[in-house]
């Protein structure tokens, strides 16, 4: 017995030897990028390194790139001011879309997708980080990592051509998710406000790129840095922008959109990777914000504290958005074995009280994000689509490994990216899962959600972007 242990234990390392030796020869030899699904676990695999990935970038970029005319830059620089662009002309201004709720209605789009799936409008290569795309003007904005800088890139929407970039040293790597910026910009009246892995936060003339106001919210707040880094995208209400920088008495902070100058600043929390929202809750506008700690909602005049919910996970900060479910009630969300609550807010004077209404281990968002349709919440139970009864919590399906992928709401339908770039079209039912379509849309590990604008949804990762006409 001992001797054909041993056999059998002499057989597992030479195997491992041997694939060990085999993937090694992949990596010298062909470029193997060894990353990690969103499980922490399980490697993904894809071909290319670094360099190789730059330089086709830069070469991409310098066959295909339109930069802006100094002139126009010189004029942006002397008036000091954004363009005159009007809100109505702006289609998804915002991460996950204008209510950042995951929802796309601004056309229907078609369903049948060919077997072979759709071919691109455009595609090529983007630097690295999980910023998403958001769209304005014509033109498809984001933040990516190219060497060593963080560079804000503005790109031609129905060509994919690149219009004008800003950039600035910075080069956040970690682990798991590797090197790059992770909040997506925001659009507003015609300027971009973009917010770097490590804290420079900049507002830059839209249809220029000028810079109009930078600062250093870390710096700001004296706080330190997340382990996967600055992730929340800034949020324009009225007069201000919001963002989260941590720190004590700076949890959140708000910024004069126009100046940069600091309005306000709340809350001694640890922020998390979530981004502020707008919503209307109990009667009551407010910026609704999930930090290491709680929900809560603050008002958008000066911070002040008008509810607060705990919400804490184990290992990492709240990552998943909340839900807006109706006037009075919000869905929460987490991964790392949390799961999630539905809470009621009821005015109480000029404040509210946060009760919950059900909690459940059945819809567990780790960092993606639900959305909702006609009463029911759609997302990834940790890599599991799944649908729940938005007033009860009870579990009416799961099913579709998607990985740690993203989705959208697109009228009875969803448009799911999975992690490993599929783009995926499901009928969202209560009845049971629907896999209507599915294809190959972008290739490598892709947490970035998907943009959608005039009828095509826009894709990236850490190394391809793309875009795909839904329209009918």
């Amino acid at each position: 017995m001992t001797a054909v242990l041993g056999r059998v234990l002499a057989g597992v390392v030479l195997l491992a030897a041997f694939a060990a030796g085999v993937v090694g020869l992949l990596v010298v030899a062909f470029d193997l990028h060894i990353e990690f699904a969103g499980n922490g676990m399980r490697p993904l695999f894809s071909f290319g390194a670094p360099e190789a990935h730059y330089a086709a970038l830069e070469a991409d970029r310098n066959d295909s790139s339109a930069a802006p005319s100094v002139a126009a830059e010189d004029a942006a620089r002397e008036d000091g001011a954004a363009s005159a662009a009007s809100e109505h002309d702006a289609v998804w201004t915002d991460f996950r879309g204008p209510h950042r709720d995951g929802l796309y209605t601004e056309t229907p789009i078609r369903t049948d997708w060919p077997a072979e799936g759709l071919e691109p409008l455009w595609s090529g290569p983007i630097g690295g980080g999980y910023a998403s795309f958001v769209v304005a003007d014509g033109l498809a904005f984001t933040i990516e990592q190219r060497r060593d800088e963080e560079v804000v890139t503005a790109y031609d929407v129905d060509s994919g051509a690149e219009r004008w970039t800003h950039a600035w040293p910075a080069h956040f790597r970690e682990t798991m998710g590797g090197p790059g910026p992770r909040a997506t910009p925001t659009w507003h009246d015609g300027r971009l406000y973009a917010l770097g892995a490590t804290g420079r936060f900049v507002c830059l003339d839209a249809a220029t790129g000028v810079v109009l106001w930078e600062r250093d919210i870390l710096a700001d707040g004296g706080a330190a840095n997340l382990p996967w880094a600055m992730s929340g995208a800034p949020l324009v209400v009225d007069d201000v922008v919001v963002v989260q920088p941590g720190g004590r008495g700076w949890s959140v902070a708000a910024y004069d959109r126009l100046t940069g100058d600091v309005a306000w600043h709340v809350l001694d929390d640890v922020q998390g990777y979530t981004s502020p929202m707008l919503a209307t809750l109990g009667g009551i506008r407010q910026v609704v914000v999930v930090t290491a700690e709680r929900a809560a909602g603050l008002r958008p005049e000066d911070g002040e504290l008008l509810w607060e919910y705990p919400w804490t996970v184990p290992v990492v900060p709240n990552i998943a958005q909340p839900l807006v479910i109706d006037d009075t009630r919000l869905f929460l969300s987490a991964g790392y074995g949390k799961g999630a609550a539905l809470i009621e807010l009821t005015p109480a004077g000029d404040r509210l009280t946060a009760a919950t209404v059900w909690e459940s281990n059945r819809m567990k968002n780790k960092f993606s994000s639900s959305v909702l349709i006609d009463g029911y919440i759609y997302g990834l139970d940790e890599s599991i689509l799944a649908c729940i009864d938005a007033a009860t919590g009870e579990l009416l399906w799961k099913g579709g490994r998607y990985g740690y992928g993203q989705l959208l709401a697109v009228g009875d339908h969803l448009v799911v990216l999975t992690e490993r770039g599929d783009l995926v079209l499901v009928r969202a039912t209560p009845d049971g899962h629907e896999e209507v379509a599915s294809f190959r849309a972008i290739e490598g590990k892709t947490w970035n959600v998907p943009a959608m604008a005039g009828g095509r949804v826009l894709v990236r990762n850490a190394r391809q972007m793309a875009a795909f006409d839904l329209s009918p």
